[in-house]
């Protein structure tokens, strides 16, 4: 058999390799990018606050050539939302933080602890009574017989309203046995304010961000007034925990109507605690650098700051948010003082 001889085995073995250096780099060009990710995001009622955030932040990312793309669903909101999560039928969803502590613990309304972790603390809702302006009705004792959307089942709203109503001893077995119930109707935000419209329904409960657009547009339409709540706060917090605060509606938040005050409950942005850490890290990046336009949408969103969203316990934080703040901590601690003016 002969032998190439020394002088051909040079270029050959040069020429391998080439190859084998280049073949890496070829084949990291040709990834230039990839492939998008893809978040499902439960929100709520249509005409409600959480519907309205979540159909920008999605329309948001999908205008940005970043690695994110939202879907946005709509839900019956807060109960419904965390059971999803925990089942896997959405990526991400809004919450009431107090319904995500329940989820968490595994109270009722929830059979069992569900795997919720948090993105961020957003806003406060604001519990609504709606009724109609010319209404008797002054206080929630007020609406003993009378017929009350409590919101839609499965809701935030639903919770709060049932809440409300065994406080004042409207709701429950007390209720009943007392006669002092109220006729209730499970309906969504857009039914409620047309059932009220309508004359069908004397009240309704809504939990939601300030303004809620089917509120608006129902006082556009027809004069109402909101019940005052604060003096319920307290009681709330004895019997389910810190979640709760004063919070005032200024007047003219809603056409005509005057200023009360009322309940608060902080919103939270929650996912499966087994969401890959760097989906959750992502999504917390693209809702801090989307909140300038997300403001344009509903100014609800100018209530997100690093520093107070990351109070969601007893929701635990998501490793992946975690690491974003501190990231976000890391780069303002060392930002430079700015230079004294001369």
């Amino acid at each position: 058999m002969s032998r190439p001889t020394l002088g051909l085995l040079w270029p050959l073995t040069a020429a391998v390799l080439v190859l084998a250096v280049s073949a890496p780099l070829l084949t990291r060009s040709a990834a230039v990018e990839p492939a998008p990710l893809h978040l499902s995001l439960g929100t709520g009622d249509d005409g409600g606050v959480y519907h309205a955030y979540g159909a920008a932040l999605a329309g948001i990312a999908s205008s940005r050539t970043e690695n994110v793309r939202i879907t946005a669903l709509a839900t019956a909101a807060s109960v419904e939302n965390n059971r999803l999560v925990a089942e896997g039928g959405v990526d991400a969803a809004f919450t009431l933080a107090d319904v995500a502590a329940l989820a968490v613990a595994g109270e009722p309304p929830f059979e069992e602890p569900l795997p919720i972790a948090a993105v961020a603390r957003l806003y406060d809702n604001h519990t609504h009574v709606v009724v109609r302006a010319d209404s008797p009705y002054q206080d929630l004792d007020d609406l003993a017989g009378g017929v009350v959307s409590v919101g839609a089942r499965g809701s935030g709203t639903e919770m709060m309203a049932e809440r409300l109503l065994d406080l004042v001893g409207l709701g429950g077995i007390r209720g009943r046995r007392e006669g002092r119930g109220v006729h209730r109707m499970w309906l969504s935000i857009e039914e409620s304010a047309a059932a009220l419209e309508r004359g069908e329904i004397d009240a309704f409960f809504w939990s939601g961000g300030l303004p809620t657009g089917a509120v608006a547009d129902l006082a556009e339409r027809r004069p109402v007034r909101l019940l005052d709540l604060s003096g319920h706060v307290a009681a709330l917090s004895e019997e389910y925990g810190a979640y709760f605060s004063e919070l005032p509606v200024p007047a003219d938040t809603y056409p005509g109507v005057p200023a009360v005050r009322t309940i608060g409950v902080p919103s939270l942005l929650v996912v499966n605690a087994d969401m890959p850490y760097a989906h959750a890290e992502e999504l917390t990046r693209l809702l801090f650098t989307s909140r300038a336009r997300l403001a344009e949408i509903h100014p609800v969103a100018l209530q997100l700051h690093p520093r107070s969203a990351i109070s969601t316990l007893p929701v635990p934080l998501h490793p992946g948010a975690a690491d974003y703040y501190r990231e976000v901590k890391y780069a303002q601690d060392r930002r430079p003082e700015p230079a004294p003016t001369p």
